[in-house]
């Protein structure tokens, strides 16, 4: 089982969303995948174009304005 961390900060939708689920088809069952970004609608549409995959998805805001998306492919 692999940790990813993936650095989106500074970068706008639908940047971090794209790069999300680029990671997302390299991963293997079991794997997580960290996205750190500080563009306040990125984690919902992260969640809303990942629904298609069989993950674990857990937001959360790790400092003011930078939110954490961690996904867990099952």
């Amino acid at each position: 089982m692999a940790v990813v961390k993936l650095n989106t900060l500074g970068e706008m939708c639908p940047v971090p969303v794209i790069k999300a689920e680029k990671k997302v088809k390299t991963l293997k069952p079991g794997d997580t995948l960290v996205v750190e970004t500080d563009h306040s609608c990125a984690p919902r549409f992260i969640v809303e174009q990942l629904k298609k995959y069989p993950c674990h998805i857990e937001i959360k805001e790790v400092a003011f304005g930078i939110w954490q998306v961690v996904i867990t492919l099952s």
